[in-house]
């Protein structure tokens, strides 16, 4: 509702308000028609106090009926205009042009709104003819906050307001009669003619975007110019009104905002430290910076903190990236990499040493101090023109990296206190990023070590395979997995081969990895066979992720393991996987195929069983295994892989070390996202010319029998001097086995690098060594066997157990 006499008023109270209320006579009538507001000015012009008309009917105030017209159009219009004659209290008419409008609801406030009452308003003094505002509207135009000309059909300056003359450095009486390309002489001009004239001919708003370095302004300014035709009463155009708004302070912010932006998404997309300051100064350059550069603290690379405080003088720096405008960089004076030292003048030494950003402007005898001490760079400084530096330390995390100095010498203007913000903020976010890099480096360098030492430094010899093999971890951004390989040698010239992948990466990962192949050496030397090894494995994953659920090192551990056992004498492979990729077999013929192996679960689930495969392999045949990484790659899937894999081992090579090479170049023509472990073995087989067998029987008069087999065997091999210990190896392991083994017993020689004795019964009971007292008949020939050769054991088979012992054979 608007206002009445006794209404109180919460806008400012000025000492001399200008608005004269009661110069306007306003009512306001509820949708029913009832007066229920009333002003001082409607009191002048028709008599009634409030008192007297408020809460009355409207129609009191009509000298008539309102035209049927009027009445519908304000059951549809929110607003009506026209004249109204009015009853005046004394009974005369009053005629009056009436403005009706129905106020609109107030929902957004949550105030009621007009709900329907209408405000009626006249003038009661009417202003000045518009003859007499043609003063007010020339001061008006001469003061427009906007920046304003006006010109003529032929596009001759005729008026300038204020602004005008200072963008332009001339006044009015100077630019009238020129056109635009005359007053400014730049390309734009020529743009805002031809934009002049298609408004003159259209009869159209024009608009443009400009770009432009007037002489008035230290930089490039950026308008926005509206060009609108100017017509007379009859609708001629007469000329055409320039308008325009300097937009480059609001320019400036937009491209500040960008480069903040683009900073952010830009710099810090690897942890490779190197690549994140060269981001930095990529995004600098040119949009901030003519040249830009970082340079950081030796002991940075390493992967060391730096001592806490300001760098001690004179600084030392090694300049890591740089940018500039020109090809090549030709300002730089330290090529990148090297180490340079720098004077406690300069403007990067002066930055650190203050331990906040710092814009210096270059003149000459601040160079001539340098002088002495850097002659190249104040050469450099001079050749190019380096008028404005700006400086910033490079500090994440409370510790100082180095500093990255950004310098002019092709834009003319200096560096201001917003680009020292803007270098400040994008520096900030590019030192965090490089603390995570340098970070990421030492703990990558730690996980490398630690993995290289738990990894095999070199492969065992052994009989039953030729081995190559190859580690690749993964590139930076990853972090080192825990992926593993190892070449075991078992009792009876037997060899196992394990390939494993521990889940995740970084030092955790690769701790767990030599935790899980210093287990499977360990189940390896009790002889299980690939099936229980498997079991007790999990079972071992499953504790370590218990304990590291509850101490400091991590939730659960996962991996995947591939355990095999290959017999040469046999040529029986036996193979067992826990949710590993299977492995391939190449015949000798060139066939490759990818052993149909039950997958069993990844370790450290639990409560699930692993099955084992045992193939027979013909000599020569070779063995890949290997872990997903060498599969698993970005844009190529398992199956694809799988071929590609398929495709290389089925060319021959020439050794297993070129082959190794073959399938990484092939299968990873890239550094690979994932550590990948390759591990290839070519079978061997022992004939009837290193294996000799006999069957015991059950009785000790067999005993001298099985020592005469033995001595013969060994005059045929050229081993006499093996006699004398092996004659009391078989006598020791043979009387055992019949004394407490049982049938079937078996004798057997195995010669390779090494002489073995086996000696295997029906019984699972294992003998062990024991201190025999000094007037005991037995029990010590075990002691004996363990003393005479290189070792001994017993491995439990299906059918009972195989006591073992080898000795070295004198080198031929």
């Amino acid at each position: 509702m608007t206002r009445s006499e006794s209404a109180g008023d919460d806008r400012t109270a000025w000492p001399e308000d200008p608005v004269d209320e009661a110069a306007s006579a306003r009512a306001t009538v509820n949708p029913h028609g009832v007066v229920s507001g009333w002003s001082e000015g409607a009191r002048r012009l028709l008599g009634y106090r409030a008192a007297e008309i408020v809460g009355r009917t409207a129609t009191v105030l009509l000298a008539g009926d309102p035209p049927a017209e009027v009445l519908r159009s304000l059951e549809t219009r929110p607003r009506w205009t026209g004249p109204a004659t009015l009853l005046h209290r004394d009974g005369h008419h009053v005629t009056v042009n009436v403005l009706a409008q129905r106020p609109a609801p107030m929902g957004t406030t949550g105030e009621p709104g007009g709900g329907g009452h209408w405000l009626l308003v006249t003038p009661l003094v009417r202003p000045p003819e518009p003859s007499q505002d043609d003063a007010l509207l020339m001061w008006s135009f001469s003061q427009s906050p906007s920046t304003m000309a006006l010109y003529d059909t032929g596009l001759r300056l005729r008026r300038a307001n204020a602004r005008m003359e200072r963008a332009t450095g001339l006044s009015e009486a100077e630019m009238r009669g020129l056109r635009v390309p005359e007053v400014v002489v730049h390309p734009e001009s020529d743009r805002t003619e031809e934009s002049m004239r298609r408004a003159l001919a259209t009869g159209e708003q024009q608009h443009l975007r400009q770009t432009l370095r007037l002489t008035t302004h230290e930089r490039e300014s950026v308008w926005t110019t509206s060009l609108t035709p100017v017509r007379d009463a009859d609708g001629t155009i007469r000329g055409v009104l320039l308008s325009a708004h300097d937009m480059t302070e609001e320019h400036l912010a937009r491209a500040r905002l960008a480069l903040l932006n683009d900073a952010s998404i830009r710099i810090g997309s690897t942890l490779d430290l190197p690549r994140t300051a060269q981001e930095l100064t990529d995004v600098a350059t040119p949009r901030l910076a003519d040249f830009a550069t970082v340079d950081l603290l030796p002991s940075i690379e390493g992967g060391t903190d730096p001592r806490a405080g300001v760098p001690s003088s004179p600084v030392v720096l090694r300049r890591v990236a740089g940018q500039s405008v020109l090809p090549g960089c030709p300002e730089a004076v330290v090529r990148r990499g090297a180490v340079a030292t720098y004077p406690d003048t300069s403007p990067a030494a002066e930055c650190l040493a203050l331990g906040r950003p710092l814009i210096r402007a270059v003149t000459d005898p601040g160079v001539a101090s340098w002088e002495s001490e850097d002659p190249d760079r104040a050469e450099r400084v001079r050749r190019y023109g380096f008028h404005s530096v700006l400086a910033v330390p490079m500090r994440a995390r409370g510790i100082t990296l180095g500093v990255a100095t950004f310098s002019r010498h092709r834009r003319p203007e200096p560096f201001e206190q917003d680009d020292l913000l803007l270098a400040e903020e994008i520096t900030a976010r590019a030192a965090v990023c490089i603390d995570n890099a340098r970070r990421y480096t030492r703990e990558r360098r730690t996980s490398l070590a630690l993995q290289s030492s738990l990894l095999p430094q070199r492969l065992p010899e052994q009989a039953a395979v030729e081995v190559a093999s190859r580690y690749l971890p993964a590139r930076a951004q990853s972090g080192v997995g825990g992926d593993w390989f190892d070449v075991i040698p078992l009792s009876g010239a037997r060899v196992a081969l394990v390939v494993g992948d521990v889940v995740g990466h970084g030092i955790q990962a690769s701790a767990a990895m030599g935790r899980l192949r210093t287990a499977v050496r360990t189940l390896a030397d009790v002889d299980l066979p690939p099936d229980e090894l498997l079991t007790h494995l999990d079972d071992l994953v499953i504790h370590l992720a218990e304990a590291g659920s509850t101490g400091d090192t991590g939730g659960d551990i996962g991996a995947t393991c591939l355990y095999a056992v290959y017999d040469p004498v046999s040529r029986v492979c036996t193979l067992a996987r826990a949710g590993h990729p299977t492995p391939a077999v190449v015949t000798p013929d060139g066939a490759v195929e990818f052993i149909d192996l039950p997958a069993g679960p990844p370790l450290g689930l639990g409560g699930l069983p692993f099955e084992a495969t045992e193939i027979e392999l013909p000599e020569g045949s070779l063995l890949a295994l290997y872990t997903d990484g060498l599969l698993e790659t970005r844009g190529r899937d398992i199956d694809e892989g799988v071929d590609t894999l398929r495709d290389v081992l089925a060319r021959p090579e020439e050794s297993l070390e070129r082959l190794c090479d073959t399938v990484l170049r092939a299968m990873l023509p890239d550094r690979p996202t994932d550590d990948v472990a390759l591990l290839v073995a070519r079978t061997r087989a022992l004939d009837t010319a290193h294996v000799a067998t006999w069957n015991v029987p059950a009785d000790p008069a067999a005993v001298p029998d099985a020592r005469k087999n033995a001595c013969r065997q060994l005059a045929e091999w050229g081993l006499e001097e093996a006699v004398f210990v092996t004659e009391l190896v078989v006598s020791e392991l043979v009387t055992n086995a019949i004394r407490y083994g049982g049938a079937p017993i078996r004798l057997r020689l195995i010669r390779d690098r090494n002489l073995i004795c086996e000696v295997s019964d029906s019984s699972s009971t294992a003998p062990h060594l024991r201190r025999a007292r000094v007037f005991d008949e037995g029990g010590r020939g075990l002691l004996l066997v363990a003393q005479l050769t290189q070792g001994w054991g017993t491995r439990q088979t299906y059918t009972g157990k195989t006591i073992w012992a080898e000795q070295t054979l004198p080198a031929d």
